[in-house]
């Protein structure tokens, strides 16, 4: 490699290198594939600097021979087992090479920047020399880096194990030849990392992790022509007057892989304490992945247009159908996804992106309704996630929800609900359960009907959650019309004719003629039933129906009781039973109580509350004892 003249001399590092590279490689880094984004960064990195400083002194650049156009090449060899990453940046000097290589977490784009006059507009240097070159070793058991510093006739070698330290010399006459201008940074690949000389996995990682590095990533295999793997483009930093809407359509898809068109798209860059670009996406039609158990975020998270991480939680849980790129400026490249999490940069950035978007939304909302119901037809059921989570967007996520009530086939915000309340009404009346149709047939809802009271139907098993918070909007407390007691009474009926008229259609099916079953027969009723229910009363409730069930006041409704069943979290809780006690069934069993003997009475009540379960969309405690008492009934009733 070198002449006796220019023997290379063993150097320590300057820290301790062993103990850093133990904890950088096995803790820092979890990704092997790390290194190949961090050394094309770099490499990057020298191109940029390079490219400013040529602003001053042209002669650097001035030979085409020595270097060409601004790229990084990959070089793999597979029959030696090594990688090289080739730029023809500004290269390094001995005494460069010795301080950048040799000293982990020296930035040598820090320095680079420190010395700079006035920091040039838009030097978006993404590289530091340090802590990121080393990632190399988590690859490579064997690391040479060859360099020429731009305008200098001096190459010198650089050779380290990672271990004890490294040598430093200068290049032979055939390595010298290899290097115009620049740097090469050949990798001997460990057994383990032998895929990183395959092209195909070459290409992945590049176009996963570098895909809009600024300059053209080129790979290089044997005699074949060199090939661009990376499109060099980072849309989001173009101006939004720059991008078309057919643009905007192909970065989503491409970022995404999904298919459908981007239903909103937020482009913007913001400047201040911190600088970065936004570049965020709502599909149309909800990802195959929206429900995954981890509710993982899709933004990828790039520092000065280097791919970081998917996995930083740029939006919280409830946002994770927004798709895209953010790339910050100030955010240090090196930091691992660990450190990420507990970055107080990434965590401003995580508050004003939260914001913005919900922002966004409520601006939709009002200006194009019908867009941003799609948006919530695709993503309400994740938005509403929110509601039960996050304390301090509580109210915005509340003006931003729409329900489908009893008012008819629109989406209803709670203000538009608000707005309309009947007099003396002072909640908000709702009703949760699994579909609705079920809903809409529902007896708990008869009262608020006949009275022409609107009612939020909410089908999402998140409902489930949020309403039990005890939450109010616009100082109007949200009742559910399936739990506890509800009286209706001092709410004025609908002044509709067609509302009146169905309040005495009720009445005149049930058969009512001014009596009603009495407390005794309430009591009969909740002895014989014993412990399959925690209370028997007479409803407030209920209009044409016989009986229905509700949740107690305290605790979870039925429906909540019913998911946590299926998960085996349940808590044993036992349903009321409302009766409407001037219906005609009951009334009828109410007076053949009265000369029925126990198991005949036993066999009525079962049936009601048998009945009561399958109106609330349940099968029946006991379907055998079910069909028994059935099948006796009617065989009493036919003469059997």
């Amino acid at each position: 490699m070198t002449d006796d003249a220019n023997k290379p001399t063993p150097q320590p590092f300057q820290t301790e290198v062993a103990r850093l590279l133990h904890l950088m490689v096995h803790a820092v880094y979890t990704d092997k594939e790390i290194f190949l984004r961090e050394l094309i960064s770099n490499a990057s990195d020298a191109c940029d600097k390079l490219r400013y400083e040529a602003i001053a002194n042209p002669d650097l650049i001035a030979d085409a021979s020595a270097g060409g156009e601004f790229a990084v090449t990959l070089h793999p060899d597979a029959d030696g087992g090594w990688l090289e990453i080739i730029d023809n940046g500004i290269g390094m000097s001995s005494q460069e090479m010795a301080e950048n290589l040799g000293t982990i977490a020296r930035s040598g784009t820090k320095a680079f920047l420190d010395n700079l006059p006035e920091q040039p507009d838009g030097a978006n240097l993404i590289g530091q020399f340090g802590v990121g070159f080393y990632s190399a070793f988590m690859v490579a058991d064997h690391i040479e880096v060859i360099s020429r510093k731009a305008g200098s006739d001096e190459v010198n070698v650089w050779i380290s194990d990672g271990a004890s330290g490294f040598t430093l010399a200068t290049a032979d006459e055939a390595e010298a030849s290899r290097v115009p201008r620049g740097t090469i940074v050949r990798l001997k690949l460990k057994d383990d990392a032998k895929v990183f000389v395959e092209p195909d996995h070459i290409e992945r990682v590049v176009r996963t992790y570098s895909d809009h590095i600024l300059f053209p990533v080129m790979l290089a295999v044997g005699n074949e022509e060199p090939r661009q793997l990376n499109r060099a483009s980072a849309l989001w930093q173009r101006s939004k007057s720059e991008v078309s809407a057919e643009d905007y359509t192909e970065a989503y898809r491409t970022m995404t892989g999904l298919f459908d068109e981007p239903a909103v798209t937020v482009h913007y860059k913001a400047e201040g304490r911190q600088s970065y670009a936004v570049l965020l996406f709502v599909p149309e039609q909800p990802p195959f992945d929206l429900f995954d158990a981890e509710r993982r975020g899709r933004i990828k998270l790039y520092v000065r247009r280097v791919y970081i991480t998917d996995d930083a939680e740029m939006l919280p849980g409830y946002l994770r159908f927004v798709r895209g790129v953010v790339d910050s400026e100030d955010v240090p490249l090196n930091i691992s996804r660990e450190m990420l999490q507990n970055n107080p940069m990434v965590a401003q950035i995580r508050s004003a992106l939260t914001k913005r978007m919900l922002g966004d939304f409520a601006k939709l909302a009002e200006k194009e309704p019908e867009t941003y119901l799609k948006i919530w037809n695709a993503f309400g059921s994740v938005l509403k996630e929110g509601i039960y989570e996050d304390t301090a967007r509580r109210e915005e996520l509340l003006k931003l929800a729409r329900f489908q009530t009893t008012a008819g086939d629109e989406h209803r915000s709670l203000a538009e609900y608000v707005a309309d309340l009947k007099e003396n009404q002072t909640e908000i009346y709702y009703l949760a359960g699994q579909d609705l149709a079920r809903l809409q047939a529902s007896p708990q809802l008869e009262s608020a009907k006949a009275k022409g009271i609107e009612v939020l139907l909410l089908t999402d098993p998140i409902d489930h959650y949020w309403t039990t918070l005890g939450l109010d909007f616009d100082g109007k407390p949200l009742k559910s019309l399936s739990q506890g007691d509800v009286d209706l009474s001092s709410v004025n009926p609908a002044e509709n004719a067609e509302n009146v008229e169905a309040e005495k259609s009720e009445g005149a099916k049930n058969e009512d003629d001014g009596t009603a079953a009495g407390d005794g027969f309430i009591t009969m009723l909740k002895e014989t039933l014993g412990e399959k229910v925690s209370d028997v009363r007479a409803s407030k409730r209920l209009v044409d129906s016989a009986v229905c069930l509700v949740a107690p006041g305290m605790g979870p409704d039925l429906g909540l009781e019913k998911i946590l069943s299926q998960r085996q979290q349940a808590i044993g809780l036992k349903p009321v039973l409302e009766v409407n006690t001037r219906h005609a069934l009951v009334k009828a069993i109410a007076a053949e109580a009265a000369k029925s003997d126990a198991a005949d009475f036993s066999d009525l009540a079962g049936l009601l509350l048998d009945q009561a379960f399958v109106l609330d969309g349940q099968t029946p405690e006991d379907p055998a004892a079910f069909a028994t008492r059935m099948n006796k009934v009617m065989l009493q009733r036919l003469g059997g």
